[in-house]
């Protein structure tokens, strides 16, 4: 299978949303920087392609598969 450059960027899209949402009721979410979003990029691919381009659903995942998440992304989302 081919991923289009279009399909990545959607996903890296659809990550950052994810971190943003999870980050936005602390005083970090004004700091998010792309090597953040990055972080999670991978993940969202790996653990919950299937729910791509539904953002609700792909932080539920994301939230649900939290024990399975790179270390770099679990630092993202809020303990």
């Amino acid at each position: 299978m081919m991923i289009s450059l279009s399909n990545i960027l959607r996903v890296a899209c659809i990550a950052f949303a994810v971190a943003v949402s999870l980050l936005s009721t602390t005083a970090v979410s004004a700091e998010f920087n792309a090597e953040q979003r990055s972080a999670c990029t991978p993940d969202a691919f790996r653990l919950c392609a299937s729910e791509i381009p539904n953002v609700p659903a792909i932080t539920a995942c994301m939230r649900k598969n939290r024990a399975n998440l790179s270390p770099a992304c679990k630092a993202v989302f809020p303990r």
